[in-house]
């Protein structure tokens, strides 16, 4: 339980905020749906397990936060993570803006 704890209520580094607008700023859309309502930036790989990525951009995508962020970013579970994220989002994002009318 205290891991959990933990985890949840980890500090962040005083740089996340501006990261995060800038981040946003610069990928407003979701890189599944492509929506760019609700969005929240993901970490490709976890804080928890790579603390020296929390402010690395190449190690954060945005993600809609309902249902994109909890399907793709942590397979239906939010104690685990995608590594896959990006990658499986792609053939997502490539199957509905093919699909057939």
């Amino acid at each position: 339980m205290l891991g959990l704890f933990k985890l949840r209520f980890a500090v962040r580094s005083p740089k996340w905020a501006n990261i995060r607008k800038q981040h946003l700023k610069n990928n407003p859309n979701c890189i599944a749906c492509d929506k760019n309502k609700k969005v929240e930036v993901h970490h490709i790989k976890p804080v928890h397990t790579h603390p020296d990525l929390e402010l690395e951009p190449s190690n954060l995508v945005t993600l809609c936060a309902d249902p994109c962020h909890i399907i793709f970013g942590h397979l239906m579970d939010w104690k685990s993570w995608n590594s896959e994220v990006v990658k499986d989002s792609s053939v997502y994002l490539n199957k509905v803006k093919n699909k057939p009318l």
